[in-house]
């Protein structure tokens, strides 16, 4: 459903994807992995339209939407969670939740009863406002919000960031759920191996802005992708 084909992306004079291609296909997790500052945080912007790639495609439902804004990527259904949260910390859960709207049609302006099935602990906090939770109940705000917007690629920049682990488990169910159901894409970056090693289908491993080792997780030898995270 999406790939990116040799997108490069620059800052200024500094380049920070060289020719990275990834792909994320419908019920399935596509993880990319690698140490702070290697690029990863610069290919989900770059697909999601936040900042605009210097060569290459990004292709979504076999459409070139490399040159689409941000919110016409959401309304075809790409949805992001970025690093940090970025929740309003003084709008309720519910008034926070409801700002996924604009991405959908006004028949759909609703928060599916799904969501508090999948986050329960959302339900009993509607009033409070969002500055007040924990970070990992912000967390799981923030996945919410996305999901209000029904989308068929979920990007997902970090989850378990500065998270507590039994919200961290609590994250790892839902992402496999929502695999499970088969709606979606799910393109999740992550630092840490453990976590991603029993959700993703298909690895890449990043560094310098290229990816060095990409495969699906049973052809690729785990202590390789270990030795690329810590050197």
């Amino acid at each position: 459903m999406l790939q990116a084909e040799a997108v490069d992306l620059h800052y200024g004079a500094a380049q920070a994807l060289r020719r990275v291609s990834l792909g994320a296909e419908i019920g399935k997790v596509t993880c990319l992995l690698g140490r702070n500052g290697v690029g990863k945080t610069s290919l989900l912007r770059a697909v999601v339209g936040q900042h605009p790639i210097s060569a290459g495609r990004i292709l979504w439902e076999g459409q070139d939407i490399a040159k689409l804004r941000p919110f016409e990527r959401a309304r075809r259904g790409i949805a992001y969670v970025p690093q940090g949260r970025e929740i309003f910390p003084l709008l309720s859960v519910r008034e926070n939740l409801e700002t996924g709207f604009a991405a959908v049609p006004r028949k759909d302006r609703n928060v599916p009863e799904e969501i508090f099935e999948l986050f329960p602990v959302l339900r009993q906090m509607l009033g409070r406002r969002g500055g007040d939770l924990s970070g990992g109940q912000q967390q799981q705000l923030a996945i919410a919000r996305a999901l209000v917007t029904r989308p068929r690629l979920l990007v997902l920049d970090e989850p378990t960031e500065g998270i507590q682990p039994s919200i961290i488990k609590d994250i790892g169910r839902v992402i496999e759920l929502l695999r499970e159901r088969g709606g979606m894409a799910i393109l999740l970056v992550e630092q840490y191996f453990d976590f991603a090693r029993d959700l993703a289908d298909f690895f890449a491993v990043m560094d310098r802005g290229e990816i060095l080792l990409a495969g699906p997780r049973d052809q690729l030898d785990e202590d390789d992708v270990r030795r690329h995270l810590t050197v």
